[in-house]
């Protein structure tokens, strides 16, 4: 894995995400919007009002619009995505893989987050790409909606 170091993770982490999206986009683009998955961290929540409700190693968004994830799920149904999924963490990544047999993902995360679930999907025969957040830090976190509905739509 590139990310080992504290000090270089995030760099190393950010040049890994980047090859693997590069390497990926002619797989992903291919694929129908209907058999692609997408994956959001639980963190991008505002839980001072989020009204999602708890289901499983997920939480449902019911779009309430009290943050961003709001804004993704709309847009996630009106592409004709497969699913949406409010994840608390990778193992229910796998779970959720398994489950549903996505041919895509787009999965929303930190850099390590995302580092690390291209290396979990590297023997799954799926087409990935990464959005990383704009501010990380396991809570109150952010994504661009511009550059994550560039992704949602390629």
């Amino acid at each position: 894995m590139l990310c080992i170091s504290q000090k270089n993770s995030e760099d190393s982490c950010k040049v890994f995400t980047c090859k693997k999206n590069r390497l990926q986009t002619k797989k992903f683009a291919v694929v129908p919007f209907s058999k692609r998955v997408v994956f959001v961290p639980h963190c991008m929540r505002n839980v001072a009002v989020c009204a999602a409700v708890e289901k499983n190693s997920c939480y449902v968004c019911v779009e309430c619009g009290g943050c961003k994830i709001s804004e993704i799920s709309k847009l996630v149904k009106e592409l004709n995505y497969q699913a949406l999924y409010v994840v608390k963490g990778g193992r229910a990544i796998q779970h959720i893989i398994k489950e549903q047999v996505p041919k895509a993902i787009v999965g929303i995360a930190c850099f390590f987050e995302g580092a690390q679930a291209f290396k979990m999907l590297e023997k799954e025969n799926v087409a990935v790409q990464f959005v990383a957040l704009t501010k990380d830090g396991c809570v109150d976190t952010d994504a661009n909606l511009i550059e994550v509905a560039k992704v949602l739509e390629i």
